[in-house]
């Protein structure tokens, strides 16, 4: 293991400790680099690539349920943001203010949009005025910025990169059921591209955004027994359409107010994928994420064929997976080390041997698993094997949640839960915020979420003892 452990620069254990591995591995596989701006990052190429697909694959969801991409200003007047008091409140330590243009001090202060509700709403105010002009489906890919006291890489910065949607409806029901629609869009990706399992369920009033009617969400738990929000929905019922004013006519010319929902991810996203795959040696990148997902490693590539070979091959997989050939002048085991470090599905080696007994050495990321394939098997092996790891990534995620996952009949035994074993908690609750408040002072977890699979665990709640009325997740969060 020696050699192996200096080509990858020493990761630090994940047993060891899990926030320097993390650490460790933004840094090493190249996602991020730190800026001179604290708590702001630099998304290098790679980390990038990743964003762009999980952008892609989103967009394409998005169209298809019929959302057009619009683009709001970045600065939001102060006095356009205090319209809506319970947004406004919600978000109030986290903003940035700019009160200079240049040398002059501007007469009103402008915050750099958290999130852009306040701007949707102007717009909605002045395009909404019939019944005809109904729905309105909107999405904005963009950065945002809050002001967060600690911050790590991905998970929580200054001015991150989100997608926000943005919808105007006719009726309530529509808009729960935009709602809905966008948080099982939301699960539904996880799951087929990032193979991470999701719990989808409700936030209590506590933890609903700020503003919301109902706030549902998706959470995920990473392999550190944390649990990470993934997603966010939210059905503003007609709150902000009240605020802001925005009214339409409708079918029998009478004025109504119109429902809104918003709901958003983050690059966030990519740090659950690094806790939830990643090991030891680095990243695990699912097939249907990865920017690259076969790289080609010619073994002795100064000998004569050897790369011509490689380069026949990449020629003929690229029609079905993204491939490279590495032909860089390192030696085969850092060119291993290094693309184990970035995740790369699957590894193909070439040599002098393989071409003359006209087979290739293909190794599994997620398991280490040599196969020797025929080059002629080559075109329906590889697919075949990357549709496998990616349900192999989802299913090992699966099974590590729910052994992770845990009951807690009283609150002695939450206690004991939560400091022996790191997961999430399913318990019993009344629905009394002060039980809520309890349970975080003395436990340190929170509401993660009223899952839509209710459970009966018992009648009482974990905390007071009182009749419950939920079963709800919950866990320390990132």
């Amino acid at each position: 293991m020696g050699k192996k452990e200096k080509m990858v620069q020493q990761i630090t254990s994940m047993q060891e400790d899990f926030a320097q591995w993390y650490t460790d591995v933004v840094k090493k596989a190249e996602l991020i680099d730190y800026s001179s701006v604290r708590g702001c990052m630099i998304i290098r190429p790679y980390g990038y690539a990743i964003w762009e697909n999980i952008q892609k694959e989103l967009d394409t969801r998005f169209k298809a349920t019929g959302h057009e991409n619009v683009y709001m200003p970045m600065f939001i007047p102060e006095g356009l943001l205090q319209k809506e008091k319970d947004h406004v409140e919600g978000f109030a330590p986290e903003v940035a203010w700019v009160t200079h243009g240049g040398e002059e001090k501007l007469t009103e202060r402008l915050c750099v949009r958290p999130t852009s509700e306040t701007l949707f709403c102007e717009h909605y105010s002045n395009v909404i005025q019939s019944y005809r002009d109904l729905p309105k489906l909107y999405n904005q890919w963009c950065s945002v910025v809050r002001w967060e006291k600690t911050t790590r890489p991905f998970l929580r910065t200054l001015e991150f990169l989100w997608q926000e949607g943005h919808t105007a409806h006719a009726t309530q029901e529509e808009a729960q059921e935009e709602t809905l629609r966008m948080l099982n869009v939301y699960a539904e990706f996880c799951e087929n591209v990032l193979a991470i399992p999701v719990i989808k369920g409700q936030k209590t009033e506590k933890e609903k955004f700020a503003g919301a009617m109902a706030t549902y969400t998706i959470e995920s738990l990473m392999h550190d027994g944390k649990a990470l929000q993934s997603g966010t929905s939210h059905n503003f019922g007609d709150g902000f359409a009240r605020a802001f004013d925005i009214q339409y006519t409708d079918q029998n010319n009478e004025l109504q107010y119109v429902y809104q929902t918003s709901w958003g991810v983050t690059t966030r996203l990519i740090g659950a994928v690094i806790m939830v795959h990643g090991d030891d040696s680095g990243l695990v990148l699912p097939p249907a994420l990865a920017p690259l997902q076969l790289v080609i490693i010619p073994i002795a590539q100064h000998k004569p064929g050897v790369l011509d070979k490689a380069y026949e091959i990449k020629e003929q997989l690229s029609k079905s997976v993204r491939v490279k050939v590495d032909d860089t002048d390192k030696m085969p085991g850092w060119k291993f080390s290094e693309h184990e470090m970035k995740g790369v599905p699957l590894r193909l080696e070439i040599g002098p041997k393989d071409i003359e007994k006209q087979q290739v050495v293909l190794v599994r990321r997620d398991t280490g698993e040599k196969l020797f394939v025929p080059m002629e098997e080559l075109e329906e092996k590889v697919p075949q094997l990357m549709e496998q790891i990616q349900k192999d990534l989802l299913e090992k995620a699966r099974q590590h949640r729910d052994k992770h996952t845990y009951i807690a009949h009283t609150l002695e035994e939450f206690e004991k839960t939560v400091v022996e074993k790191p997961g999430f908690i399913k318990a019993m609750w009344c629905g009394d915020v002060d039980c809520e408040n309890e349970i975080k002072e003395r436990t340190g977890a929170t509401a993660r979420c009223i899952p839509f699979e209710q459970e009966d665990l018992g009648s009482t709640c974990v905390c007071c003892g009182k009749p419950s009325k939920h079963m709800v997740y919950w866990g320390k969060a990132y």
